[in-house]
């Protein structure tokens, strides 16, 4: 049978996406996903953030990962420390942010003073002087 090369290129994309690697693996040790966690490839690191047995001491590294994502997926560990949490909940992105608050591991005295430290901050915000910030929340 001769296969048309857009035809080859979807079997390799098949073949490629069904390979299981070492961070998606069950089976992959804590010592190996710490190692995975610091990995070149985003894709990598995103797999070792959503993995059952990575760490928290790994985890905690990935909560500082460029890649948002990755940051996500740490901010609905089960296994990512109140520490770290608390702070993911400072994050720039705002769906870490959410994700940080619906984890179960994140203390409800935290969000209370995450809430008051947001209004505050909104307070001060509406009563400033300085029309460039009107409108930011």
């Amino acid at each position: 049978m001769t296969y048309t090369p857009e035809q080859i290129s979807q079997i390799l994309l098949k073949v490629l996406t069904e390979i299981e690697t070492p961070a998606r693996h069950p089976n992959t040790s804590q010592e190996s996903l710490a190692i995975l966690a610091t990995d070149e490839d985003s894709g990598v690191r995103y797999w070792v953030a959503q993995h059952p047995n990575t760490s928290q001491e790994t985890l905690a590294v990935l909560a500082t990962d460029k890649d948002s994502y990755v940051r996500y997926w740490v901010a609905v560990h089960p296994n990512t420390s109140q520490e770290t949490l608390s702070i993911l909940a400072t994050d720039g992105d705002s769906l870490v942010r959410r994700y940080v608050a619906q984890n179960p591991n994140y203390k409800k005295q935290t969000l209370e003073l995450t809430t008051k430290q947001y209004d505050a901050l909104k307070k001060f915000i509406e009563s400033s002087q300085d029309e460039s910030l009107k409108g930011i929340m």
